[in-house]
């Protein structure tokens, strides 16, 4: 593995965001410090944050905003929020090939071997190897492990796909079948992507304000989709073992502001569940949680 880089202090935010989407930018993208290496150089990269406070008032925050009631213990994607500083040091380090505007967020995969408690101290390492084919171009696989003491008591794999040359009889991702349609419908405000990111620190503009969406590509503003995966373990986490393994495909953008439905089917103890379009059924997210 390698030896991770260690940030100090409180990082992220919109300097962080401003690092990260440089790259992207033509001239810009040629200076020294933003200029990106080439992807065939890339060996691999480590960042990590040490001594981290789970702070009940971040924690409530985080709560309200995607549905989870106020509990002793946090729920079950918050570590994420913590971890995705590392994320953004990582895009925006020069030594990553790939910028981190036009990187899509394919898939997470979410296990808590046991409940976190709000006021624990954690440390959190995430790492990024070798990518991987896609028949849609390139997969990037940012591993997060994070520690209370010497007890792992959460993992994440965050799946990001940079577009362009596929590979033909690569894997077209993570498959859940079963997958419901229709359920309880949301109505999702015009500003809930600028709420969530007041929580999480991701103020990436396709979920802000329309205009900031189009300059992207995008009609208008979507949802993130941590948000999509929060909200849907959150209406089935009272039915959770403490330790469990979640996995969701992101399928297509939920657009604000909008209304989704959900549902979930149990099989055995495991939770097949999926947001989806209620027009036609077609699905935002699709997921599974399974007993570890």
């Amino acid at each position: 593995m390698v030896e991770p880089t260690v940030l100090s202090g409180e990082p992220g935010g919109f300097r962080t965001l401003a690092r990260a989407a440089l790259p992207a930018v033509p001239v810009l993208n040629l200076l020294p410090g933003v200029r990106k290496q080439p992807a065939s150089a890339f060996e691999g990269l480590a960042y990590a944050r040490q001594a981290v406070g789970v702070r009940r008032a971040d924690v409530e925050a985080y709560a309200a905003v995607c549905g989870f009631p106020r509990k002793d213990t946090v729920p079950l994607p918050y570590p994420h929020l913590l971890a995705f500083p590392l994320h953004m040091a990582v895009m925006s380090d020069p030594a990553f090939p790939w910028p981190a505007i036009g990187t899509v967020h394919l898939e997470n995969t979410i296990t808590a071997h046991r409940p976190v408690g709000v006021g624990e101290t954690l440390n959190l390492t995430t790492s990024v190897g070798a990518p991987r084919a896609h028949a849609k171009g390139t997969l990037l696989d940012f591993v997060t492990v994070v520690t209370s003491g010497d007890e792992t008591v959460w993992e994440s794999t965050s799946t990001y796909l940079r577009r362009g040359r596929g590979e033909a009889g690569a894997s077209g991702g993570l498959a859940i079948e079963g997958a419901p349609a229709g359920g309880i419908e949301w109505r999702l405000p015009a500003d809930l992507g600028r709420r969530y990111a007041a929580v999480s620190g991701d103020h990436n503009p396709i979920h802000l304000y329309p205009w900031t969406a189009r300059a992207l590509g995008f009609r208008r503003q979507i949802a993130h989709g941590m948000w999509t995966l929060a909200r849907s373990v959150a209406a089935i986490e009272n039915r959770l073992p403490g330790a469990v393994t979640v996995e969701v495909a992101f399928k297509r953008p939920a657009f604000l502001p909008g209304t989704v439905a959900f549902a979930d089917v149990v099989d055995a103890g495991v939770h097949t569940f999926a947001l989806t379009a209620p027009r036609d059924g077609s699905p935002h997210v699709v997921g599974r949680a399974t007993p570890v």
